[in-house]
C-alpha cells in the first residue's frame, strides 16, 4: 500500500466512524455533551465540513474556502449555541460533508506519494509543523473527525443514548 492509498483509507474511515454517530443524533442535534455546554452534534458537523473545505481548497490549492460564510458559525473560536435558527439542519450539514469529501477524494486521487512533500500554499502562520506540507494537511483531514468523535459520543450519552461499544 502506498502512502496516498493509506491516507485515503484513513480519511474515509474517520468520516465513517464520526458521521455514523452524528447521523444518530438527528432528533437531538443540539444536545450539549456536558452540563457546562461544549460542542454539540450540529456544531461538530458544520465545523468538520467547514474545516475540510478550508484544509483542501484554501491551504493546499490556494483558493478561498468556498464555505467562508460559515466561519462565524463553525470556524475556530466560534461558540456553539442552542438556537436552532442559528444553524442549517444536521441532515443538510451531513449531506454537505459528503459533497466536500467527494472533492477531497478527487483531489487526493490527483496526487502521488512524492506530492505529499509539497509545501502547503496557505498554512496558518506559526502552524507549519501541523499544516506545512500536503501530507501533513491530509493527515489532519483524517485525524480531525476523530478528534471530535468523542464529543459526539458524550452528546449521545447526555441525550440518553446507550453506549455503542462496551
Amino acid at each position: 500500500m502506498n502512502t496516498v492509498d493509506l491516507l485515503r483509507w484513513q480519511i474515509q474511515l474517520s468520516k465513517q466512524m464520526t458521521q455514523s454517530l452524528l447521523a444518530d443524533m438527528q432528533d437531538a442535534p443540539l444536545a450539549f455533551p456536558t452540563p457546562n455546554g461544549g460542542n454539540h452534534p450540529t456544531w461538530i458537523a458544520g465545523h468538520l465540513v467547514y474545516a475540510e473545505a478550508n484544509l483542501i481548497q484554501h491551504m493546499l490549492e490556494g483558493n478561498d474556502n468556498p464555505l467562508l460564510d460559515w466561519k462565524p458559525m463553525f470556524g475556530a473560536g466560534s461558540e456553539p449555541t442552542d438556537d436552532t435558527a442559528a444553524y442549517p439542519p444536521l441532515s443538510d450539514l451531513l449531506a454537505k460533508w459528503d459533497e466536500v469529501r467527494e472533492y477531497t477524494l478527487k483531489f487526493l486521487d490527483s496526487l502521488t506519494d512524492a506530492d505529499l512533500d509539497k509545501p502547503s500554499l496557505n498554512p496558518p502562520p506559526g502552524r507549519e509543523e501541523f499544516f506545512g506540507t500536503f501530507g501533513k494537511v491530509l493527515t489532519m483531514v483524517a485525524h480531525h473527525p476523530l478528534m471530535h468523535r468523542g464529543q459526539v459520543a458524550d452528546a449521545r450519552r447526555a441525550a440518553g443514548r446507550e453506549r455503542l461499544m462496551g
